[in-house]
């Protein structure tokens, strides 16, 4: 390989020659040969249609800020942890030949890298370097960037760069996806110089890909290492080694989530069914067209030491193995990725972005009293809940915890309700007087909740008590020292009311040291994680011996639904099922009907034409009558869960299936 870089009148000659061949492709003079150049082609179109950048102004590599830097590593250090070993791994097999590594996020922001310290300062320069911002709309056509427009990999060789001042460059990218299919990181290697072949490089192109997958699938592994899992493969003898398919399921062996390879097992059965139905998450046993209690004895009914089970999807031999949970599932959530903070912040949430930025947002804040925080976010997602953690992290957890609802209380009486009042301080007040919540505070926390609400008469004094630390109850002569950490809340546009004049901007600063911006519940990429312990709590709430579980169809359901109330409205559902059941299984029929306005249903069996004759009018009744719990129907027969699953498949019963 070449190490020897053009001089700079050659570099030059180069460079307009690369200018020239930009305009001629955009202008249709030139055609690309290979769906290769294809890409590369659209690339440039963007660059000069959608993007309008100047190929004869070449940029420099843009690095970003520290804190920047840090705010975007943070958002994928789940992902970090995980790809770390395959990031040391691969460089390991690529320093030797001159290369180096780069993984970026979703944005193209080069989050971790691995390169020659002895070519530190041309590395840099060249953007290969830690922090170096590759999106496509910035540095023009280039692997990272491109790939993640065009979501596969890619190959972007030399000339091939949009922008003049890459061109020396080689540099191969593969798309890191999460178990939804959404990309969420590339990884990348590259050079500084290469062979002008571009044939050199179709090993980096297999190795990266290889690497992306495997750090995709450790990743997938780690968020679903709870789950019953299953791993297959179309090789009896790779299958346990190298199985290329995995996929989770829940308790009824329901999938709920898969990598790559079984996303694309699921589409294809979700294409096989007609028209005028829905596309089901399948069960396992119905994805793989077998019993699935052969899935399940897997590991106790074979002398095999392989111990795979032979199963047909999609027109294919496949051979499946189980993956066992790491521990045991038990009532309560999986343990959030956040394990190392304190208890009361960890359990907020599990692998969401904006709730993890939050949770270590609030660890640093915990005993940092002198500043005030500011929660905000919509009805419901639980401001409260972040507040009352704060307090019980903090060094003033063994103090009283005051919450006020600005909105609740009336504005006739909030004045005395938050600084209290003397005995006579008006008529109809305690012959005692009393203490007002600020002064109940006193060493704790005060929390109050919609300070939007806070008529601006009130938002005066309120400043003066920040100010001074002192409260003047009604009536008195004496004011009364507080020693109190202030934590408000707000689902309304602070900034909007500043400037309409209906809340004070002296007292908005003053509240707003740190803020907590909480995402609806709706957006978060946890939302399995948050039922799971919404539940659980609502159950412990409840009381009693009974450990009710929710099927995976109401999972579903709630998964799908939008939540316009979000975590409030979410408990209430859920408290609502509990109440109303009839098992000990809460089914999507337990939920409340606006939960599943959402739904999309198909026919709960086939048509009469397609109906099996042999169909046991006494088992369709049972299943009717007991709204499809087979736990149910099973007790009631008098048989096992397994036979009911297996007469059912026989007799061409399909039960319904709900997806949002």
């Amino acid at each position: 390989m070449p190490t020897n870089s053009p001089l700079p009148a050659q570099l030059r000659s180069v460079q307009r020659q690369h200018i020239e061949h930009v305009f001629q492709l955009g202008e249709g003079l030139d055609s690309p040969h290979t769906p290769a150049q294809e890409m590369i082609r659209h690339s440039w179109l963007r660059c000069l249609n959608e993007y309008q950048l100047d190929p004869t102004q070449p940029r420099p590599a843009r690095v970003v800020p520290q804190q920047t830097l840090l705010e975007h590593r943070e958002s994928v250090d789940e992902l970090l942890h995980v790809a770390r070993a395959g990031v040391e791994q691969l460089y390991g097999q690529i320093s030797q030949l001159g290369y180096v590594l780069l993984l970026t996020d979703q944005r193209g922001i080069t989050v971790e890298f691995r390169g020659d310290p002895r070519q530190d300062q041309q590395l840099r320069k060249a953007g290969l370097y830690l922090g170096a911002d590759w999106d496509e709309r910035f540095a023009g056509t280039c692997a990272v960037g491109t790939c993640l427009h065009d979501r596969q990999a890619i190959i972007c060789h030399r000339q091939e760069h949009f922008d003049a001042s890459h061109i020396s460059l080689t540099c191969t990218a593969a798309p890191i996806a999460d178990p939804q299919g959404n990309v969420m990181a590339v990884l990348d290697i590259s050079a500084l110089q290469s062979p002008t072949q571009r044939e050199s490089q179709n090993f980096s192109l297999s190795l990266v890909t290889l690497y992306a997958r495997m750090i995709e699938d450790a990743y997938f592994l780690q968020r679903y290492r709870d789950c019953l899992m299953v791993r297959l493969d179309t090789s009896r003898e790779f299958v346990h080694v190298n199985g290329r398919g995995l996929i989770a399921i829940e308790e009824n062996r329901q999938v709920i989530a898969a990598n790559a390879i079984g996303r694309e097992l699921i589409a294809e059965h979700q294409r096989r069914w007609p028209p005028w139905s829905t596309n089901p998450t399948p069960m396992l046993g119905e994805l793989f067209e077998c019993e699935i209690t052969d899935v399940l004895s897997i590991n106790s009914a074979t002398d095999d030491q392989i111990r795979a089970f032979r199963a047909r999807a999609s027109n294919t031999i496949y051979f499946i193995s189980l993956l066992e949970p790491k521990r045991p599932r038990s009532s309560q959530p999986a343990k959030p990725a956040s394990a190392s903070l304190p208890e009361s912040l960890a359990r907020l949430g599990a692998d969401d972005p904006a709730m993890r930025k939050v949770q270590k947002l609030a660890e640093r804040l915990r005993n940092e009293t002198s500043v005030n925080v500011l929660i905000s976010g919509e009805t419901g997602t639980g401001k409260e809940v972040i507040a009352r953690a704060l307090h019980e992290s903090g060094n003033r957890a063994n103090y009283p915890f005051i919450a006020v609802n600005c909105a609740a209380i009336p504005e006739a009486l909030i004045e005395s309700e938050l600084f209290g009042y003397e005995p006579g301080a008006f008529t109809g007040g305690r012959a005692k007087g009393m203490r007002g919540l600020i002064p109940q505070a006193h060493g704790g926390t005060l929390f109050l909740d919609e300070i939007g609400d806070m008529p601006l008469a009130l938002q005066t004094r309120l400043l003066r008590v920040l100010a001074e630390r002192e409260v003047m109850p009604l009536g008195a002569n004496t004011p009364v020292k507080v020693d109190i950490r202030v934590i408000t809340a707000t689902h309304r546009n602070i900034e909007s009311m500043i400037q309409q004049g209906e809340f004070r901007e002296d007292l908005y600063y003053r509240l707003n040291g740190a803020q907590l911006r909480l995402p609806a519940l709706r957006e978060r990429a946890d939302k399995l994680y948050v039922i799971r312990q919404v539940f659980n709590d609502v159950v412990s709430e409840r009381g009693g011996n009974a450990s009710p579980r929710l099927r995976a169809d109401a999972i579903s359901a709630l998964l799908a639904y939008a939540w316009p109330g979000n975590i409030r409205q979410l408990k209430n559902a859920l408290a609502f099922a509990l109440a109303t059941s009839e098992s000990d299984e809460i089914t999507v029929h337990d939920l409340p009907d606006q939960c599943l306005s959402q739904r999309i249903t198909r026919q709960a069996s086939p048509p009469a034409s397609e109906m099996n004759h042999d169909t046991d009018p006494t088992l369709l009744t049972t299943l009717k009558e007991q709204h499809w719990n087979i736990s149910a129907v099973a007790r009631a027969l008098g048989v096992s869960r397994p036979t009911i699953y297996r007469q059912m498949q026989r007799q061409g019963i399909v039960p319904p299936n709900w997806q949002g």
